[in-house]
Protein backbone atom coordinates (compact mmCIF):
# COMPACT_ATOMS: atom_id res chain seq x y z
CA UNK A 1 0.00 0.00 0.00
CA UNK A 2 1.51 3.60 -1.43
CA UNK A 3 1.30 5.40 2.78
CA UNK A 4 -1.29 8.07 3.39
CA UNK A 5 -3.60 6.98 0.54
CA UNK A 6 -6.48 4.17 1.00
CA UNK A 7 -6.44 2.11 -2.62
CA UNK A 8 -8.84 -0.78 -4.24
CA UNK A 9 -8.14 -4.08 -4.58
CA UNK A 10 -5.01 -4.62 -7.32
CA UNK A 11 -3.65 -1.24 -7.38
CA UNK A 12 -0.92 -1.99 -5.27
CA UNK A 13 0.14 -4.35 -7.92
CA UNK A 14 -0.51 -1.97 -11.14
CA UNK A 15 1.88 0.44 -8.84
CA UNK A 16 4.49 -1.72 -8.38
CA UNK A 17 4.88 -3.32 -12.15
CA UNK A 18 3.50 -0.95 -14.15
CA UNK A 19 0.83 -3.69 -15.88
CA UNK A 20 -2.22 -3.44 -17.59
CA UNK A 21 -5.49 -3.66 -15.34
CA UNK A 22 -6.45 -7.36 -16.99
CA UNK A 23 -2.65 -8.46 -16.18
CA UNK A 24 -2.24 -7.37 -13.07
CA UNK A 25 -5.80 -8.18 -11.57
CA UNK A 26 -6.80 -5.07 -11.15
CA UNK A 27 -10.45 -5.18 -9.31
CA UNK A 28 -12.84 -2.80 -8.74
CA UNK A 29 -14.78 -3.95 -5.51
CA UNK A 30 -17.79 -1.97 -3.71
CA UNK A 31 -16.35 -4.19 0.08
CA UNK A 32 -13.35 -1.83 0.68
CA UNK A 33 -13.44 -0.87 3.70
CA UNK A 34 -11.22 2.52 3.01
CA UNK A 35 -14.60 3.81 1.41
CA UNK A 36 -18.17 3.44 0.66
CA UNK A 37 -19.68 3.56 -2.52
CA UNK A 38 -23.11 5.34 -2.86
CA UNK A 39 -25.98 3.26 -5.08
CA UNK A 40 -27.42 6.58 -5.42
CA UNK A 41 -24.65 9.38 -6.68
CA UNK A 42 -26.58 12.60 -7.62
CA UNK A 43 -23.98 14.53 -10.09
CA UNK A 44 -24.28 17.54 -12.41
CA UNK A 45 -24.47 14.96 -15.26
CA UNK A 46 -28.05 13.89 -13.77
CA UNK A 47 -29.16 16.75 -13.44
CA UNK A 48 -28.95 18.13 -16.96
CA UNK A 49 -30.73 14.73 -17.35
CA UNK A 50 -27.72 13.24 -19.70
CA UNK A 51 -27.34 9.65 -19.14
CA UNK A 52 -23.74 8.98 -19.11
CA UNK A 53 -22.19 6.43 -21.95
CA UNK A 54 -20.89 2.91 -19.84
CA UNK A 55 -18.68 1.13 -22.39
CA UNK A 56 -19.44 -2.33 -22.85
CA UNK A 57 -16.45 -3.11 -25.05
CA UNK A 58 -13.39 -0.71 -26.56
CA UNK A 59 -14.38 2.20 -28.43
CA UNK A 60 -12.16 4.38 -30.24
CA UNK A 61 -12.96 8.38 -29.05
CA UNK A 62 -10.70 9.96 -31.86
CA UNK A 63 -11.12 8.13 -35.50
CA UNK A 64 -7.68 9.45 -36.21
CA UNK A 65 -9.25 11.41 -39.27
CA UNK A 66 -11.60 14.28 -38.19
CA UNK A 67 -13.18 15.68 -35.36
CA UNK A 68 -16.11 13.46 -35.52
CA UNK A 69 -17.34 13.05 -31.80
CA UNK A 70 -16.06 16.05 -30.36
CA UNK A 71 -16.58 19.63 -30.06
CA UNK A 72 -13.30 22.39 -30.52
CA UNK A 73 -14.00 25.19 -27.84
CA UNK A 74 -12.31 28.47 -27.68
CA UNK A 75 -13.56 30.93 -25.40
CA UNK A 76 -13.13 34.25 -28.19
CA UNK A 77 -15.16 33.11 -31.13
CA UNK A 78 -13.34 35.34 -33.57
CA UNK A 79 -10.36 32.80 -33.15
CA UNK A 80 -9.97 30.07 -35.87
CA UNK A 81 -10.68 26.43 -34.27
CA UNK A 82 -7.92 25.39 -37.01
CA UNK A 83 -5.33 26.88 -36.52
CA UNK A 84 -5.62 25.47 -32.50
CA UNK A 85 -6.45 22.31 -33.46
CA UNK A 86 -5.16 20.18 -36.60
CA UNK A 87 -4.48 16.90 -38.03
CA UNK A 88 -1.93 15.67 -39.62
CA UNK A 89 -0.42 12.03 -40.15
CA UNK A 90 -2.71 10.37 -37.78
CA UNK A 91 -1.58 12.51 -35.26
CA UNK A 92 -4.19 15.12 -33.62
CA UNK A 93 -2.51 18.49 -33.01
CA UNK A 94 -2.60 21.28 -30.77
CA UNK A 95 -0.65 24.83 -31.10
CA UNK A 96 -2.15 25.73 -27.24
CA UNK A 97 -2.57 29.03 -28.04
CA UNK A 98 -5.46 30.39 -27.33
CA UNK A 99 -6.66 28.93 -24.69
CA UNK A 100 -9.40 26.28 -24.84
CA UNK A 101 -10.22 22.75 -25.09
CA UNK A 102 -12.03 19.92 -27.46
CA UNK A 103 -14.31 17.59 -25.53
CA UNK A 104 -16.22 14.69 -26.52
CA UNK A 105 -19.61 15.51 -27.51
CA UNK A 106 -21.07 12.73 -24.89
CA UNK A 107 -20.50 12.17 -21.35
CA UNK A 108 -19.33 8.91 -19.97
CA UNK A 109 -18.70 7.13 -16.39
CA UNK A 110 -16.98 4.10 -15.36
CA UNK A 111 -14.23 3.46 -18.20
CA UNK A 112 -10.64 2.97 -18.48
CA UNK A 113 -9.50 6.32 -20.43
CA UNK A 114 -5.86 5.48 -22.50
CA UNK A 115 -4.20 9.01 -23.93
CA UNK A 116 -0.42 8.89 -25.81
CA UNK A 117 0.95 12.42 -25.61
CA UNK A 118 4.21 14.40 -26.57
CA UNK A 119 5.76 17.37 -27.02
CA UNK A 120 6.88 17.75 -30.05
CA UNK A 121 9.47 20.38 -28.89
CA UNK A 122 10.26 21.83 -25.31
CA UNK A 123 7.55 20.91 -22.79
CA UNK A 124 4.98 23.18 -21.67
CA UNK A 125 1.75 22.65 -20.05
CA UNK A 126 -1.63 21.35 -20.61
CA UNK A 127 -3.81 18.50 -19.27
CA UNK A 128 -6.92 16.06 -19.52
CA UNK A 129 -10.18 17.10 -17.83
CA UNK A 130 -12.73 14.28 -16.73
CA UNK A 131 -16.17 14.77 -15.52
CA UNK A 132 -16.88 17.42 -16.90
CA UNK A 133 -20.22 19.11 -17.15
CA UNK A 134 -21.82 22.62 -17.86
CA UNK A 135 -21.40 25.19 -20.57
CA UNK A 136 -18.57 25.61 -22.78
CA UNK A 137 -16.31 28.34 -20.58
CA UNK A 138 -12.57 28.41 -19.51
CA UNK A 139 -12.36 26.68 -17.43
CA UNK A 140 -15.30 24.17 -17.06
CA UNK A 141 -16.20 21.98 -14.46
CA UNK A 142 -14.39 18.90 -13.99
CA UNK A 143 -11.16 16.98 -12.73
CA UNK A 144 -8.20 18.19 -14.62
CA UNK A 145 -5.54 15.15 -14.94
CA UNK A 146 -2.33 17.23 -15.80
CA UNK A 147 0.26 17.00 -18.30
CA UNK A 148 1.90 20.09 -17.48
CA UNK A 149 5.87 18.84 -18.32
CA UNK A 150 7.11 16.64 -15.05
CA UNK A 151 3.74 16.97 -13.57
CA UNK A 152 1.82 14.84 -15.43
CA UNK A 153 -0.32 13.09 -12.19
CA UNK A 154 -1.31 16.15 -10.58
CA UNK A 155 -4.88 16.52 -10.37
CA UNK A 156 -6.62 20.27 -10.41
CA UNK A 157 -10.00 20.66 -8.74
CA UNK A 158 -12.31 23.38 -11.54
CA UNK A 159 -15.32 24.47 -10.81
CA UNK A 160 -16.44 23.47 -7.81
CA UNK A 161 -15.72 19.61 -8.06
CA UNK A 162 -14.46 18.25 -5.26
CA UNK A 163 -12.58 14.68 -3.81
CA UNK A 164 -11.78 13.60 -0.52
CA UNK A 165 -8.31 14.14 -0.86
CA UNK A 166 -8.02 17.40 -2.25
CA UNK A 167 -11.12 18.27 0.87
CA UNK A 168 -8.62 16.61 3.63
CA UNK A 169 -5.78 19.23 2.69
CA UNK A 170 -2.23 18.14 3.48
CA UNK A 171 1.46 18.45 2.35
CA UNK A 172 0.06 17.42 -1.70
CA UNK A 173 -2.32 19.81 -1.47
CA UNK A 174 -1.72 23.35 -2.85
CA UNK A 175 -4.84 25.31 -3.30
CA UNK A 176 -6.74 23.64 -6.24
CA UNK A 177 -3.69 21.27 -7.26
CA UNK A 178 -2.99 17.66 -5.60
CA UNK A 179 0.43 16.79 -6.04
CA UNK A 180 0.95 13.31 -7.52
CA UNK A 181 2.54 10.55 -5.57
CA UNK A 182 6.01 10.36 -7.15
CA UNK A 183 8.60 11.64 -8.69
CA UNK A 184 7.99 12.58 -12.61
CA UNK A 185 7.39 8.93 -14.79
CA UNK A 186 7.33 11.46 -17.68
CA UNK A 187 9.43 10.79 -21.20
CA UNK A 188 11.84 13.43 -22.58
CA UNK A 189 10.16 15.85 -24.98
CA UNK A 190 9.71 14.35 -28.50
CA UNK A 191 8.97 10.70 -26.61
CA UNK A 192 5.44 9.08 -26.77
CA UNK A 193 4.07 9.36 -22.96
CA UNK A 194 1.08 7.07 -22.29
CA UNK A 195 -1.96 8.12 -19.60
CA UNK A 196 -4.47 5.65 -18.28
CA UNK A 197 -6.95 7.14 -15.85
CA UNK A 198 -9.57 4.96 -14.69
CA UNK A 199 -12.91 6.37 -13.48
CA UNK A 200 -15.21 3.96 -11.34
CA UNK A 201 -17.78 5.09 -9.45
CA UNK A 202 -16.23 8.09 -7.28
CA UNK A 203 -13.03 6.79 -7.54
CA UNK A 204 -10.71 8.51 -10.18
CA UNK A 205 -6.82 6.67 -10.35
CA UNK A 206 -4.17 8.25 -12.89
CA UNK A 207 -1.04 5.97 -14.43
CA UNK A 208 1.38 7.99 -16.06
CA UNK A 209 3.66 5.47 -18.26
CA UNK A 210 3.06 1.97 -16.17
CA UNK A 211 3.22 4.46 -12.83
CA UNK A 212 0.39 5.20 -10.28
CA UNK A 213 0.59 9.10 -9.77
CA UNK A 214 -2.44 9.65 -8.13
CA UNK A 215 -5.99 8.73 -6.42
CA UNK A 216 -8.92 10.68 -5.80
CA UNK A 217 -11.74 9.09 -4.38
CA UNK A 218 -15.33 10.16 -2.79
CA UNK A 219 -15.28 12.57 -6.45
CA UNK A 220 -18.55 14.67 -6.06
CA UNK A 221 -18.95 13.87 -9.76
CA UNK A 222 -18.93 10.24 -11.53
CA UNK A 223 -19.27 11.00 -14.92
CA UNK A 224 -18.77 13.88 -17.80
CA UNK A 225 -17.27 14.61 -20.79
CA UNK A 226 -14.05 14.05 -21.48
CA UNK A 227 -11.94 17.37 -22.84
CA UNK A 228 -7.82 17.83 -24.10
CA UNK A 229 -6.68 21.19 -22.91
CA UNK A 230 -4.94 23.88 -25.26
CA UNK A 231 -3.27 25.92 -22.01
CA UNK A 232 0.04 26.91 -23.74
CA UNK A 233 2.29 25.00 -25.11
CA UNK A 234 2.27 22.27 -28.83
CA UNK A 235 1.49 19.13 -27.76
CA UNK A 236 0.24 16.23 -29.81
CA UNK A 237 -2.13 13.50 -29.19
CA UNK A 238 -2.84 9.78 -30.66
CA UNK A 239 -4.14 6.28 -29.59
CA UNK A 240 -7.39 7.56 -27.85
CA UNK A 241 -9.84 5.34 -26.49
CA UNK A 242 -11.92 3.73 -23.80
CA UNK A 243 -12.96 0.76 -22.62
CA UNK A 244 -14.60 -1.51 -19.60
CA UNK A 245 -13.62 -1.86 -16.09
CA UNK A 246 -13.27 -5.33 -15.60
Amino acid sequence: MIVGVALPPGVDAIASKGGSMKRMGFVWGSSCSQVTVSLLVVSVAAVEDVKPVVPREKMILWNGKDFMGWQRFLPDPSKDVDKTWSIENGLLRCTGSPVGYMRTEKAYADYHLHVEWRWPAKGGNNGVLVHMSGEDVVWPRSLECQLASGNAGDFWVIGGLEFAEHAKGGSRVKDRRTIKLHESSEKPPGEWNQYDILCKDDWVVVLANGVLQNVATKCSDTSGKICLQSEGAPIEYRNLWIEPLE
